[in-house]
């Protein structure tokens, strides 16, 4: 299946268990290899009722326009339009709306697949895509080229008149000239134009149906397809109409040409990748990329535009729609927890919590009338993954995932989750209804009671959990302190201090004081505890250090959720020097007093107290360093929040 030409009968792998087996041969079987009625009935089931479109179709489907007024043999119009569905079947009106609108972006290909069935994603990124295979757990495992990693020095924005000056112009949103982006534009569209087929996905970013924004994707890989079928919130049958012409909104458009390079001539290009948004046209063009978390993160950067924005720009900070680099779980006491925190910190391990609801784990917009999730599904990191370490995540890994860069063995088609040869960044994407205890729709009528930062510190300074005051909170909140983990970016190797303002930079689009303000008015209306959870070092920093246990980690955030930090007297505080945060002066549940204090748990460790205090100076130095960008749009009161060298 992975290099030869495909027999007229594509074998299910035998490494597939059996369970597996009936679906599977439906999905890898190809048209011709069918016989019989019932057969070709089984698959034009399974391929769902908007599976394929063709040229075909559509000179059916202009015939049919032509007739809409018009009798024939004595039929009434809705009787001719009834004989042409019937005759095309899989197709129906909306697959036809779904051609019509590709032909005025001026794309015409023999076929289109169009929010296609896993089975039938399946089968084609088989047949069409080298390294595709299914691995022994039903998930689809595939290769994203050479970038495994995002590329963020090769986002542009494009300036234009309407949102120029609504953006954070910089290193993060770096400009683009409107023809620069019709250049590449033209280029992506050119390319996908000389393919055999299409893969269309429409969706939504986000669960509410009052501030979610459809999205329509067209790529060229099966994989791509698959992969944002599960990230998008899908849309119901009668949903889909709302990304016909005339629809409430125009949908924003992804066309990604990612196999194909950019031309590094064009204005503004750095090398032969480019991800460029247009906010007026709605549109966003990917090349010389693969990696299908472009994709994803592209989709939250327009919500980190238009949320703000929402319900209306003239309201104060509290009622407007506050988008959240963050996951977010609920209780049964209906409590809702927001963990902020960027890729590798724990947002996605930390909220898939077999005692509470999980929301989402990456992605959230928190509004006046509770949290709901951006996305329709869930997207993690996989080195070191094991059930016993992460249940929820190991068990979501199953027919319709998709696995990324992973590496496999080719025999018994299980996968080696420690083996990071290709990358660190492997990962899985798939649908929230994967997680048993997922709360869908994704969307919950309450407001947050709990704010909980992660933070990877490289450097082992930080304690693993240390509650903060009002203060605090809004200076984390801009500095957004963590290290860059391995392979989440093109070039990382391994972790590296960085500053990640409002824990989610390489998305803003607003400067980071417009979310900031947001979080600090809606904290002042609602009120919630803040914690800063530190799931990096302890004992010393990366290299001789060791990583903070998972299994404590999960007992700190236990003592969160279960009012043991509630019930702790001040006097079970104390404030921690250099950096001003109260960290506990007792253990907490089974995690050792020492390992609670950083200074302390070096001590442990071997090293000495003059070293820490080196190195803790040293850190505080680079917060200061960092917040200078920020520090004339924030009060006295919260730049003196931040650590003090001494």
């Amino acid at each position: 299946l992975k290099r030869r030409r495909c027999p007229t009968v594509c074998p299910v792998p035998s490494h597939i268990p059996r369970r597996f087996r009936a679906m599977l041969r439906l999905a890898v079987v190809t048209p011709r290899a069918l016989r019989g009625r019932a057969a070709r009935a089984a698959l034009m089931e399974a391929r769902h009722q908007f599976a394929t479109l063709t040229k075909q179709d559509k000179v059916k489907a202009t015939l049919m326009e032509q007739l809409q007024q018009a009798e024939l043999k004595g039929w009434t119009a809705a009787e001719v339009k009834q004989r042409l569905s019937m005759e095309v079947a899989s197709v129906g009106t909306h697959g036809f709306e779904v051609q019509h609108d590709l032909n005025k972006l001026s794309l015409d290909v023999g076929e289109i697949y169009y929010n296609s069935p896993a089975g039938l994603l399946y089968e084609q990124a088989l047949l069409h895509e080298e390294g595709s295979v299914i691995v022994s757990s039903g998930a689809l495992a595939v290769k994203s080229g050479k970038k495994m990693g995002r590329s963020p020095l090769d986002k542009r924005v494009v300036y234009e008149e309407d949102s120029k000056d609504d953006i954070w112009w910089g290193k993060i949103n770096m400009k683009l000239e409107y023809k620069a982006f019709l250049t590449n534009r033209e280029r992506a569209v050119d390319y996908l134009n000389t393919l055999e087929r299409l893969y269309v996905v429409d969706g939504f970013g986000g669960w509410d149906k009052d501030y979610r924004v459809p999205v329509r994707v067209i790529t060229s890989r099966a994989y791509h397809a698959l992969f944002m079928q599960n990230m998008l919130v899908p849309p119901t049958e009668d949903e889909l109409k709302e990304f016909e012409s005339g629809g409430k909104q125009k949908p924003f458009v992804i066309f990604n040409a990612g196999v194909f390079p950019c031309n590094r001539q064009t204005a503004g290009m750095t090398s032969s990748t480019s991800i460029s948004v247009s906010f007026k046209r709605k549109e966003m063009v990917i090349l010389g990329t693969q990696y299908a978390g472009e994709m994803k993160k592209g989709v939250f950067t327009v919500m980190n535009y238009l949320m703000p924005l929402k319900p209306s720009r003239e309201l104060p900070p509290a009622e407007r729609a506050l988008p959240l680099h963050a996951s977010a779980n609920i209780g049964k006491d209906n409590d809702v927890s927001i963990f902020f925190g960027l890729s590798g910190t724990g947002k996605t391990t930390l909220s898939a919590d077999p005692k509470r609801d999980l929301i989402g784990d990456d992605e959230h917009v928190w509004h006046t009338g509770g949290v709901f999730n951006i996305e329709g599904g869930c997207y993690a990191k996989c080195i070191g993954l094991s059930r016993d370490k992460e249940p929820e995540i190991y068990d979501a890994i199953r027919f319709g995932a998709v696995l990324e860069n992973v590496v496999h063995n080719e025999d018994t088609g299980e996968v080696d989750w420690d083996d990071t040869s290709l990358t660190e960044n492997t990962r899985v994407s798939y649908p929230l209804q994967h997680i048993p205890n997922a709360r869908i729709p994704a969307m919950v009528p309450y407001q947050p009671k709990q704010i909980i930062f992660l933070t990877c510190d490289a450097f082992g300074i930080l304690p693993p959990i240390s509650k903060l005051t009002s203060e605090q909170v809004m200076y984390h909140f801009i500095a957004g302190y963590t290290a860059k983990v391995a392979g989440t970016e093109v070039g990382v190797k391994e972790p590296e201090a960085t500053f990640s303002a409002c824990f989610g930079a390489p998305f803003l689009v607003w400067h980071p004081y417009v979310y900031a303000e947001m979080l600090a008015a809606k904290l002042e209306v609602h009120g919630a505890p803040a914690y800063l959870v530190n799931t990096g070092w302890v004992g010393g920093p990366y290299g001789t250090g060791q990583r903070s246990s998972l299994k404590y980690t999960r007992q700190l955030i236990d003592a969160i959720h279960d009012g043991t930090l509630d019930k702790m007297a001040d006097s079970d505080w104390e404030e921690m020097p250099i950096f001003g945060l109260k960290m506990p002066k007792v253990a907490i549940k089974d995690v050792p007093r020492e390992l609670l204090r950083p200074e302390e748990a070096w001590v442990q460790n071997g090293k000495t107290k003059e070293e820490f205090q080196k190195t803790a100076n040293h850190l505080a130095g680079l917060f200061q360093k960092n917040f200078t960008e920020f520090a004339d749009k924030c009060s006295k009161a919260v730049v003196d929040a931040g650590p003090k060298p001494q």
